[in-house]
Protein backbone atom coordinates (compact mmCIF):
# COMPACT_ATOMS: atom_id res chain seq x y z
CA UNK A 1 0.00 0.00 0.00
CA UNK A 2 3.11 2.28 -0.14
CA UNK A 3 2.80 3.09 3.59
CA UNK A 4 2.97 1.40 7.00
CA UNK A 5 -0.72 1.06 7.93
CA UNK A 6 -2.53 -0.52 5.00
CA UNK A 7 -6.14 0.19 4.06
CA UNK A 8 -8.07 -2.35 6.19
CA UNK A 9 -10.62 -2.75 3.39
CA UNK A 10 -8.05 -3.39 0.65
CA UNK A 11 -8.81 -6.49 -1.38
CA UNK A 12 -6.64 -9.61 -0.89
CA UNK A 13 -6.50 -9.65 -4.69
CA UNK A 14 -3.67 -7.10 -4.64
CA UNK A 15 -1.36 -9.42 -2.66
CA UNK A 16 0.68 -11.42 -5.15
CA UNK A 17 4.45 -11.45 -4.46
CA UNK A 18 5.24 -13.83 -7.33
CA UNK A 19 9.01 -14.02 -6.62
CA UNK A 20 8.76 -14.36 -2.84
CA UNK A 21 11.87 -16.14 -1.57
CA UNK A 22 12.28 -16.56 2.19
CA UNK A 23 15.64 -18.21 1.53
CA UNK A 24 16.84 -14.88 0.15
CA UNK A 25 15.74 -13.20 3.40
CA UNK A 26 17.47 -15.85 5.51
CA UNK A 27 20.72 -15.66 3.54
CA UNK A 28 20.65 -11.87 3.86
CA UNK A 29 20.14 -12.15 7.63
CA UNK A 30 23.06 -14.59 7.83
CA UNK A 31 25.24 -12.17 5.83
CA UNK A 32 24.67 -9.58 8.59
CA UNK A 33 25.58 -12.16 11.27
CA UNK A 34 22.04 -12.13 12.64
CA UNK A 35 20.96 -15.10 14.76
CA UNK A 36 17.19 -15.03 14.23
CA UNK A 37 14.44 -13.58 12.10
CA UNK A 38 11.09 -12.12 13.19
CA UNK A 39 8.17 -12.08 10.74
CA UNK A 40 5.14 -9.77 10.86
CA UNK A 41 2.33 -12.33 10.60
CA UNK A 42 -0.47 -9.75 10.87
CA UNK A 43 -0.18 -5.99 11.15
CA UNK A 44 -2.80 -3.50 12.37
CA UNK A 45 -4.92 -3.72 9.22
CA UNK A 46 -5.73 -7.36 9.85
CA UNK A 47 -4.38 -9.22 6.79
CA UNK A 48 -3.03 -12.65 7.83
CA UNK A 49 -0.11 -14.12 5.87
CA UNK A 50 -0.58 -17.69 7.12
CA UNK A 51 -3.13 -20.42 6.47
CA UNK A 52 -5.62 -19.32 9.12
CA UNK A 53 -9.03 -20.87 9.67
CA UNK A 54 -10.30 -17.76 11.50
CA UNK A 55 -10.92 -15.43 8.55
CA UNK A 56 -10.97 -15.19 4.77
CA UNK A 57 -8.89 -11.99 5.00
CA UNK A 58 -5.69 -13.89 4.44
CA UNK A 59 -2.98 -14.86 2.01
CA UNK A 60 -4.83 -18.09 1.20
CA UNK A 61 -7.62 -15.99 -0.36
CA UNK A 62 -5.20 -13.91 -2.42
CA UNK A 63 -3.80 -14.80 -5.86
CA UNK A 64 -0.61 -15.96 -4.09
CA UNK A 65 -2.36 -18.73 -2.10
CA UNK A 66 0.74 -19.84 -0.18
CA UNK A 67 1.45 -19.81 3.56
CA UNK A 68 4.23 -17.24 4.06
CA UNK A 69 4.76 -18.13 7.72
CA UNK A 70 5.44 -21.75 6.72
CA UNK A 71 8.00 -20.67 4.13
CA UNK A 72 9.62 -18.28 6.60
CA UNK A 73 10.11 -20.76 9.45
CA UNK A 74 11.35 -23.47 7.06
CA UNK A 75 13.87 -21.18 5.34
CA UNK A 76 15.27 -19.60 8.48
CA UNK A 77 15.64 -22.90 10.33
CA UNK A 78 17.31 -24.44 7.26
CA UNK A 79 19.83 -21.60 7.39
CA UNK A 80 20.57 -22.14 11.08
CA UNK A 81 18.52 -19.19 12.32
CA UNK A 82 15.96 -19.10 15.11
CA UNK A 83 12.44 -17.87 14.41
CA UNK A 84 10.28 -15.27 16.12
CA UNK A 85 6.84 -13.99 15.14
CA UNK A 86 5.15 -10.59 15.44
CA UNK A 87 1.35 -10.36 15.86
CA UNK A 88 -0.91 -7.31 16.22
CA UNK A 89 -3.82 -7.26 18.67
CA UNK A 90 -5.17 -4.11 17.02
CA UNK A 91 -6.99 -5.25 13.87
CA UNK A 92 -8.94 -2.54 12.07
CA UNK A 93 -10.29 -4.88 9.36
CA UNK A 94 -11.98 -7.15 11.89
CA UNK A 95 -13.03 -4.14 14.04
CA UNK A 96 -10.80 -5.19 16.93
CA UNK A 97 -10.19 -1.62 18.02
CA UNK A 98 -10.77 0.68 21.01
CA UNK A 99 -14.17 0.67 22.73
CA UNK A 100 -15.56 -2.15 20.60
CA UNK A 101 -13.90 -5.36 21.84
CA UNK A 102 -16.31 -8.30 22.08
CA UNK A 103 -15.90 -11.85 23.47
CA UNK A 104 -15.83 -13.03 19.85
CA UNK A 105 -12.84 -10.74 19.20
CA UNK A 106 -10.92 -12.21 22.13
CA UNK A 107 -11.82 -15.70 20.91
CA UNK A 108 -10.42 -14.91 17.45
CA UNK A 109 -7.20 -13.48 18.91
CA UNK A 110 -6.71 -16.64 20.96
CA UNK A 111 -7.47 -18.85 17.96
CA UNK A 112 -4.96 -17.02 15.75
CA UNK A 113 -2.21 -17.15 18.39
CA UNK A 114 -2.98 -20.84 18.89
CA UNK A 115 -2.51 -21.47 15.16
CA UNK A 116 0.81 -19.62 15.11
CA UNK A 117 2.15 -21.46 18.15
CA UNK A 118 0.80 -24.90 17.20
CA UNK A 119 1.39 -25.35 13.47
CA UNK A 120 4.95 -24.10 12.93
CA UNK A 121 7.18 -25.87 15.44
CA UNK A 122 9.16 -24.14 18.21
CA UNK A 123 8.78 -20.35 18.13
CA UNK A 124 11.56 -18.74 20.17
CA UNK A 125 9.64 -15.51 20.83
CA UNK A 126 6.32 -13.82 20.13
CA UNK A 127 6.22 -10.02 19.87
CA UNK A 128 2.73 -8.61 20.32
CA UNK A 129 1.89 -5.07 19.21
CA UNK A 130 -1.18 -2.81 19.26
CA UNK A 131 -2.00 -3.47 22.92
CA UNK A 132 -2.22 -0.89 25.71
CA UNK A 133 -0.42 1.64 23.52
CA UNK A 134 -1.33 5.36 23.33
CA UNK A 135 -2.15 5.00 19.64
CA UNK A 136 -4.11 1.73 19.87
CA UNK A 137 -5.91 2.24 23.23
CA UNK A 138 -6.88 -1.43 23.62
CA UNK A 139 -6.32 -2.11 27.30
CA UNK A 140 -5.02 -5.21 29.04
CA UNK A 141 -8.53 -5.53 30.48
CA UNK A 142 -10.45 -5.40 27.19
CA UNK A 143 -8.16 -8.11 25.81
CA UNK A 144 -7.08 -9.79 29.05
CA UNK A 145 -3.31 -9.98 29.21
CA UNK A 146 -3.23 -12.71 31.83
CA UNK A 147 -5.36 -15.05 29.68
CA UNK A 148 -3.25 -14.47 26.56
CA UNK A 149 -0.01 -14.91 28.53
CA UNK A 150 -1.19 -18.23 29.99
CA UNK A 151 -2.29 -19.38 26.52
CA UNK A 152 1.15 -18.65 25.04
CA UNK A 153 2.97 -20.43 27.87
CA UNK A 154 0.60 -23.41 27.74
CA UNK A 155 1.30 -23.87 24.04
CA UNK A 156 5.03 -23.12 24.11
CA UNK A 157 6.50 -22.75 27.63
CA UNK A 158 9.90 -21.64 26.30
CA UNK A 159 8.50 -18.94 24.01
CA UNK A 160 9.54 -15.48 25.20
CA UNK A 161 6.44 -13.27 25.07
CA UNK A 162 6.94 -9.55 24.56
CA UNK A 163 4.48 -6.68 24.36
CA UNK A 164 5.95 -3.97 22.15
CA UNK A 165 4.42 -1.28 24.35
CA UNK A 166 6.67 -2.25 27.26
CA UNK A 167 8.34 1.17 27.31
CA UNK A 168 5.18 2.65 28.87
CA UNK A 169 6.28 0.94 32.07
CA UNK A 170 9.37 1.80 34.15
CA UNK A 171 12.63 0.36 32.89
CA UNK A 172 13.40 -1.13 36.30
CA UNK A 173 10.42 -3.51 36.45
CA UNK A 174 8.86 -6.26 34.35
CA UNK A 175 5.23 -5.37 33.65
CA UNK A 176 3.25 -7.36 31.05
CA UNK A 177 6.25 -8.72 29.16
CA UNK A 178 8.97 -11.35 29.66
CA UNK A 179 11.70 -8.87 28.69
CA UNK A 180 11.66 -5.10 28.17
CA UNK A 181 10.88 -3.80 24.67
CA UNK A 182 11.73 -0.52 22.98
CA UNK A 183 10.42 0.59 19.58
CA UNK A 184 13.10 3.10 18.70
CA UNK A 185 11.18 4.40 15.70
CA UNK A 186 8.47 5.56 18.11
CA UNK A 187 10.99 7.41 20.27
CA UNK A 188 11.41 4.68 22.90
CA UNK A 189 14.98 4.33 24.14
CA UNK A 190 16.75 1.84 26.38
CA UNK A 191 19.51 3.37 28.49
CA UNK A 192 22.88 2.47 27.01
CA UNK A 193 24.46 3.26 30.38
CA UNK A 194 22.12 2.02 33.10
CA UNK A 195 19.90 -0.73 31.68
CA UNK A 196 19.35 -3.52 34.23
CA UNK A 197 16.78 -5.67 32.41
CA UNK A 198 17.10 -8.02 29.44
CA UNK A 199 15.64 -6.08 26.55
CA UNK A 200 14.88 -5.87 22.85
CA UNK A 201 14.98 -2.75 20.68
CA UNK A 202 13.98 -2.38 17.04
CA UNK A 203 14.43 0.04 14.17
CA UNK A 204 13.74 -0.10 10.41
CA UNK A 205 16.70 -0.07 8.02
CA UNK A 206 14.62 1.98 5.57
CA UNK A 207 12.67 5.10 6.56
CA UNK A 208 9.51 3.13 7.40
CA UNK A 209 8.68 -0.44 8.42
CA UNK A 210 6.76 -1.48 5.29
CA UNK A 211 7.98 -1.19 1.72
CA UNK A 212 7.50 2.00 -0.29
CA UNK A 213 8.05 2.55 -4.00
CA UNK A 214 10.94 4.94 -3.30
CA UNK A 215 12.97 2.36 -1.38
CA UNK A 216 15.06 0.89 -4.24
CA UNK A 217 16.48 4.34 -5.06
CA UNK A 218 16.57 5.82 -1.54
CA UNK A 219 19.67 5.23 0.63
CA UNK A 220 19.10 3.03 3.66
CA UNK A 221 20.29 4.07 7.12
CA UNK A 222 24.03 4.56 7.59
CA UNK A 223 25.57 1.14 8.28
CA UNK A 224 28.41 2.45 10.44
CA UNK A 225 25.95 4.31 12.67
CA UNK A 226 23.72 1.24 12.97
CA UNK A 227 26.68 -0.86 14.10
CA UNK A 228 28.43 1.64 16.34
CA UNK A 229 25.47 3.61 17.72
CA UNK A 230 22.92 0.81 18.04
CA UNK A 231 24.04 -2.81 17.74
CA UNK A 232 27.24 -2.71 19.82
CA UNK A 233 26.12 -0.40 22.68
CA UNK A 234 22.73 -2.12 22.95
CA UNK A 235 24.25 -5.59 23.05
CA UNK A 236 26.61 -4.34 25.77
CA UNK A 237 23.60 -3.68 28.05
CA UNK A 238 21.84 -7.01 27.43
CA UNK A 239 19.61 -5.67 24.66
CA UNK A 240 18.89 -7.54 21.43
CA UNK A 241 18.57 -5.42 18.30
CA UNK A 242 16.03 -6.12 15.55
CA UNK A 243 16.79 -4.38 12.26
CA UNK A 244 13.67 -4.38 10.09
CA UNK A 245 14.03 -4.89 6.34
CA UNK A 246 10.89 -4.55 4.21
CA UNK A 247 10.40 -7.03 1.34
CA UNK A 248 9.19 -5.41 -1.87
CA UNK A 249 5.99 -6.24 -3.77
CA UNK A 250 7.71 -9.15 -5.47
CA UNK A 251 8.55 -10.64 -2.07
CA UNK A 252 12.29 -9.90 -2.23
CA UNK A 253 14.74 -7.59 -0.43
CA UNK A 254 15.91 -4.70 -2.61
CA UNK A 255 19.55 -4.64 -3.73
CA UNK A 256 20.48 -1.68 -1.53
CA UNK A 257 19.13 -3.47 1.56
CA UNK A 258 21.04 -6.65 0.65
CA UNK A 259 24.26 -4.67 0.24
CA UNK A 260 23.78 -2.91 3.58
CA UNK A 261 23.17 -6.18 5.43
CA UNK A 262 26.35 -7.62 3.93
CA UNK A 263 28.28 -4.52 5.06
CA UNK A 264 26.97 -4.95 8.60
CA UNK A 265 28.31 -8.51 8.56
CA UNK A 266 31.73 -7.23 7.53
CA UNK A 267 31.78 -4.67 10.35
CA UNK A 268 30.20 -6.69 13.15
CA UNK A 269 29.77 -10.18 14.50
CA UNK A 270 28.54 -11.37 17.86
CA UNK A 271 31.20 -12.69 20.20
CA UNK A 272 29.41 -15.87 21.16
CA UNK A 273 27.22 -16.53 24.19
CA UNK A 274 26.85 -13.52 26.47
CA UNK A 275 27.31 -13.86 30.23
CA UNK A 276 24.30 -15.45 31.90
CA UNK A 277 21.74 -12.89 33.05
CA UNK A 278 20.79 -12.65 36.73
CA UNK A 279 17.59 -14.42 37.75
CA UNK A 280 14.64 -12.03 37.61
CA UNK A 281 11.26 -12.12 39.27
CA UNK A 282 8.35 -13.24 37.14
CA UNK A 283 6.64 -10.34 35.33
CA UNK A 284 3.47 -8.73 36.59
CA UNK A 285 0.73 -10.13 34.32
CA UNK A 286 -2.61 -9.63 36.12
CA UNK A 287 -5.13 -6.80 36.21
CA UNK A 288 -4.16 -3.76 38.31
CA UNK A 289 -6.82 -3.83 41.02
CA UNK A 290 -5.95 -0.33 42.19
CA UNK A 291 -6.41 1.37 38.82
CA UNK A 292 -8.96 4.20 39.07
CA UNK A 293 -10.27 3.00 42.45
CA UNK A 294 -11.09 5.58 45.15
CA UNK A 295 -7.85 6.70 46.79
CA UNK A 296 -6.95 8.75 49.82
CA UNK A 297 -3.77 10.21 51.27
CA UNK A 298 -2.24 12.54 53.77
CA UNK A 299 -1.96 16.20 52.71
CA UNK A 300 -0.95 16.51 49.06
CA UNK A 301 1.21 19.17 47.51
CA UNK A 302 -1.10 21.61 45.66
CA UNK A 303 -2.84 19.93 42.69
CA UNK A 304 -0.84 16.67 42.83
CA UNK A 305 -3.59 14.83 44.66
CA UNK A 306 -4.10 11.16 45.37
CA UNK A 307 -5.67 9.95 42.10
CA UNK A 308 -2.46 10.72 40.20
CA UNK A 309 -0.94 7.61 41.83
CA UNK A 310 -3.49 5.14 40.46
CA UNK A 311 -4.41 6.61 37.08
CA UNK A 312 -2.36 4.10 35.02
CA UNK A 313 -0.06 6.94 33.95
CA UNK A 314 3.57 6.75 35.03
CA UNK A 315 4.20 10.37 33.99
CA UNK A 316 1.96 11.79 36.74
CA UNK A 317 2.45 11.53 40.52
CA UNK A 318 0.77 12.05 43.85
CA UNK A 319 3.15 14.33 45.76
CA UNK A 320 3.10 14.70 49.52
CA UNK A 321 3.07 18.15 51.05
CA UNK A 322 6.61 18.81 52.32
CA UNK A 323 5.42 19.58 55.84
CA UNK A 324 4.04 16.06 56.41
CA UNK A 325 6.59 14.00 58.38
CA UNK A 326 5.22 10.50 57.67
CA UNK A 327 2.96 10.60 54.61
CA UNK A 328 0.50 7.83 53.83
CA UNK A 329 -1.38 6.66 50.75
CA UNK A 330 -4.49 4.44 50.59
CA UNK A 331 -6.62 2.54 48.07
CA UNK A 332 -10.26 1.69 48.85
CA UNK A 333 -11.55 -1.35 46.93
CA UNK A 334 -15.10 -0.84 48.32
CA UNK A 335 -15.51 -4.61 48.65
CA UNK A 336 -13.40 -7.57 49.83
CA UNK A 337 -10.62 -8.06 47.28
CA UNK A 338 -7.89 -10.70 47.14
CA UNK A 339 -4.32 -9.75 46.19
CA UNK A 340 -0.74 -10.90 46.68
CA UNK A 341 1.47 -8.25 45.10
CA UNK A 342 1.97 -4.49 45.32
CA UNK A 343 4.19 -2.46 42.98
CA UNK A 344 5.15 1.08 43.95
CA UNK A 345 6.80 3.18 41.25
CA UNK A 346 8.41 6.59 41.82
CA UNK A 347 9.45 9.18 39.27
CA UNK A 348 12.98 8.85 40.70
CA UNK A 349 14.31 6.68 43.56
CA UNK A 350 13.54 8.52 46.78
CA UNK A 351 11.48 6.54 49.31
CA UNK A 352 13.82 4.19 51.18
CA UNK A 353 11.73 2.87 54.10
CA UNK A 354 8.01 2.17 54.20
CA UNK A 355 5.34 -0.16 55.49
CA UNK A 356 2.29 -1.75 53.87
CA UNK A 357 -0.88 -2.90 55.58
CA UNK A 358 -4.35 -4.15 54.65
CA UNK A 359 -7.76 -3.54 56.23
CA UNK A 360 -9.81 -6.64 57.06
CA UNK A 361 -12.62 -7.26 59.56
CA UNK A 362 -12.36 -3.78 61.06
CA UNK A 363 -8.59 -3.81 61.68
CA UNK A 364 -5.35 -2.87 59.90
CA UNK A 365 -2.92 -5.79 59.54
CA UNK A 366 0.74 -5.71 58.44
CA UNK A 367 2.06 -6.85 55.06
CA UNK A 368 5.56 -5.37 54.96
CA UNK A 369 7.84 -3.08 56.94
CA UNK A 370 11.34 -2.53 55.67
CA UNK A 371 13.78 -0.82 53.33
CA UNK A 372 13.87 -0.70 49.53
CA UNK A 373 15.56 2.18 47.73
CA UNK A 374 14.75 1.12 44.16
CA UNK A 375 12.62 3.24 41.89
CA UNK A 376 10.27 0.28 41.41
CA UNK A 377 9.43 -1.58 44.63
CA UNK A 378 7.64 -4.88 44.02
CA UNK A 379 6.35 -6.61 47.13
CA UNK A 380 5.03 -10.17 46.85
CA UNK A 381 3.39 -11.94 49.80
CA UNK A 382 0.88 -14.61 50.71
CA UNK A 383 -2.55 -13.76 49.31
CA UNK A 384 -4.72 -11.60 51.58
CA UNK A 385 -8.29 -10.32 51.28
CA UNK A 386 -9.03 -6.72 52.19
CA UNK A 387 -11.30 -3.76 51.50
CA UNK A 388 -8.40 -1.28 51.74
CA UNK A 389 -4.62 -1.23 51.44
CA UNK A 390 -2.31 1.48 52.77
CA UNK A 391 1.33 2.57 52.54
CA UNK A 392 3.14 4.53 55.25
CA UNK A 393 6.26 6.36 54.03
CA UNK A 394 8.73 6.20 56.91
CA UNK A 395 11.82 7.62 55.25
CA UNK A 396 12.64 9.48 52.04
CA UNK A 397 15.51 11.68 50.91
CA UNK A 398 13.20 14.53 49.98
CA UNK A 399 9.54 15.26 49.27
CA UNK A 400 7.80 11.89 48.85
CA UNK A 401 5.78 11.05 45.74
CA UNK A 402 4.25 8.01 44.04
CA UNK A 403 3.87 7.76 40.26
CA UNK A 404 1.85 4.52 40.38
CA UNK A 405 0.58 2.33 43.20
CA UNK A 406 -0.43 -1.01 41.68
CA UNK A 407 -2.16 -3.92 43.41
CA UNK A 408 -2.31 -7.35 41.78
CA UNK A 409 -3.66 -10.85 42.35
CA UNK A 410 -0.89 -12.73 40.56
CA UNK A 411 -1.10 -16.43 39.67
CA UNK A 412 0.72 -18.80 42.01
CA UNK A 413 4.19 -19.82 40.70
Amino acid sequence: MDQDWADPEASPAIFNPTKLDCNQWARAAKSANMTYGCLTTKHHSGFCIWDTKTTTYSVMHSPYKKDVVRQFVNAFRANGLKVMLYYSILDTHHRIRPNSITPADVKMIKAQITELLTNYGPIEALIIDGWDAPWSRISYDEVPFEEIYHLVKSLQPNCVMMDLNGAKYPAEGLFYTDIKTYEMGAGQRVSKDHNTMPALACLPMQKTWFWEKSFPTTPVKDVNKLVNDDIIPLNNVDCNFILNVAPNRDGLFDDNALAALKQIGQLWHHDGPAPKLPTLEAPIISHNLAKNQPSNSSWSDDMNIMDFANDDDFTTSWISNPTVKEPWYEIDFRQPTAFNAIAITEEKPNISKYSLEYYNNGAWKPIYNGENDGRVKINRFNRVTATKVRMHILQSDHQASIAEFGVYNEPEP
